[in-house]
């Protein structure tokens, strides 16, 4: 094993973490407390967070085993130990942190990289996004002036045979003077399900 200091200035960084984690590493610590007084003068202290039993580093190769030994036991498909980094960056990109947050996360230099490399789409961001662009697309909407009142009962001599019936506000050439639909864009917005399947 080589130890060295971070390539950056970005790589000794202070990160926030979540209650939950917190709590785990208590427990850790705790557990490592413990350990420490039973292995008594054999204990190797590193001061690191995470050792063996005993307090020697751990071999970065066994970390990657354990690591595919855990992700094989739950049925999760094959990823590189590295690879839940880029989660971690997909994961805050999609509870809103915004590039700039994760680069600093991350201890990148540059957003640029760090943008084109560690972050993607989830399904869900992905959804949220197309509904809060459509909600941006101006939408006709009915008016009180064509909202058609109840219709009255008419007399059995009102229409005659061979004349259309034709509504008192409907322009005589038949132009559509304003759409009534709920959306103007519907059809134009909405996939075929074949192109559904494509898209996903």
């Amino acid at each position: 094993m080589y130890e060295d200091d971070p390539k950056t200035d970005a790589g000794a960084r202070t990160i926030a973490l979540d209650s939950d984690t917190v709590q785990a590493l208590k427990r850790h610590r705790a557990q490592q407390d413990k350990d420490r007084k039973d292995w008594e003068n054999a204990w190797v202290e590193t001061g690191r967070v995470f050792t063996k039993e005993n307090g020697e580093l751990l071999h970065p190769a066994n970390i990657t085993r354990r690591f595919v030994e855990l992700y094989e036991e739950i049925g999760l498909p094959p990823v590189r130990l590295h690879d839940l980094r880029h989660g971690a960056a997909t994961l805050a990109h999609a509870a809103g942190a915004d590039l700039k947050d994760i680069q600093e996360m991350l201890g990148h230099s540059s957003i640029t990289i760090m943008a084109d490399t560690y972050t993607s789409l989830l399904p869900e961001t992905d959804l949220a996004i197309a509904e809060a662009i459509a909600r941006l697309v101006p939408r006709a909407r009915p008016t009180s002036e064509n909202i058609a009142p109840e219709a009255e009962p008419e007399p059995d001599d009102a229409e005659h045979p061979g004349q259309e019936s034709v509504p008192d506000d409907a322009d005589p050439l038949g132009v559509i003077r304003e759409i009534n639909s709920s959306s103007a864009h519907a059809p134009f917005m909405q996939m075929a399900p074949d192109e559904e399947s494509e898209a996903e």
